[in-house]
């Protein structure tokens, strides 16, 4: 069977520049976004023409013209959407609905992925304010989809290591503490941890296949289903190093919302369901959806004391 054509927007992003890259890899003939509206981003646009080298096509279309949307849709069999939807960085979710009626218009496409990624937003209907914009806005966009009768695949990814691993999913770093880690509670509850390219690589081999259709796509690999404390004792591990371990309480962590900048306040929302709630882990996955390392069992996913090693 031919390889479905790729049209990735948002392909300079931080998970677009991977499943840029995955496409390729997979030979899936691979079509990227050029928005005018990089302007003089000149790392957006090396990007784009390093690409361009390795076989994708730039596609010129922006957001305000509805039919180079169109045009830009009409070229390709699958549309993926990687807009960044963290408040940290831009946050863009609901320039999608763009995207939908430009995918409804043209007609042709057999599956739409947008931009989601992160914990299932059909499970966050109880989220607390002012996190849930982001699960909100991705049910607006979902709705807009099935109404359109669209094909989709959701991706939902939970924790991206470069956020949640190198730091011991501290909030204030990017990197291991030197003496001292915050634990969630008594940092027992289970997350899902996942390699960025992995997620990619998921992503791309889920687009072609039947049993995604319509359906969520779970990754949740059994050996990185971690609490944060086996996460603190694979490091330690790793470093030689014994961390000063010290808990924080439900409500201390939440009262220290106060005073936080909105992005941040919407990060602590996000950590508190993921690490005291446990919302990646406390539910199974349904008829309705799939687990992607069952799927793909071929794909030698990052292990996450392989991931820190490159921080000893």
């Amino acid at each position: 069977m031919a390889k479905s054509k790729v049209l990735i927007v948002g392909g300079t992003g931080y998970i677009g520049r991977r499943l840029v890259g995955a496409s390729l890899d997979q030979d899936h003939p691979t079509y990227v976004l050029q928005r005018p509206e990089i302007g003089l981003d000149i790392e957006k646009l090396q990007m784009l023409l390093r690409f361009k080298r390795r076989g994708a096509q730039l596609v010129e279309a922006s957001f305000s013209d509805r039919r180079s949307l169109v045009d830009a849709v009409r070229l390709v069999d699958v549309v993926i959407c990687a807009m960044s939807g963290a408040h940290l960085r831009s946050h863009n979710i609901l320039m999608q609905l763009k995207l939908v009626e430009a995918i409804k218009e043209a007609g042709n496409v057999k599956r739409f992925l947008p931009s989601e990624f992160g914990m299932d937003p059909a499970l966050m209907g109880h989220a607390i304010e002012p996190g849930r914009v982001t699960f909100d806005e991705k049910m607006k966009v979902r709705k807009a989809i099935e109404e359109a009768k669209i094909p989709f695949t959701y991706i939902s990814a939970n924790c991206f290591a470069g956020y949640f691993v190198g730091n011991l999913s501290q909030m204030s770093s990017l990197t291991p503490p030197k003496d001292t880690v915050y634990l969630y509670g008594d940092g027992n509850v289970k997350a899902v941890y996942l390699d960025e390219d992995d997620i990619a690589t998921y992503a791309i081999k889920a687009i072609d296949d039947p049993r995604t259709l319509n359906k969520t796509v779970y990754l949740r690999p059994p050996e990185n289903i971690l609490s944060q404390r086996q996460l603190v004792e694979m490091w330690e591990k790793l470093s030689g190093k014994t961390l000063e371990k010290r808990s924080v309480s439900a409500e201390d962590f939440l009262a220290s919302m106060k005073g936080l900048d909105y992005a941040q306040q919407v990060g602590v929302g996000h950590f508190y369901h993921i690490f005291y709630e446990g919302c990646l882990t406390n539910f199974e996955i349904g008829e309705d959806a799939e687990e992607a390392s069952q799927l793909y069992p071929e794909v030698q996913y990052t292990r996450m004391d392989e991931y820190l090693k490159i921080f000893a």
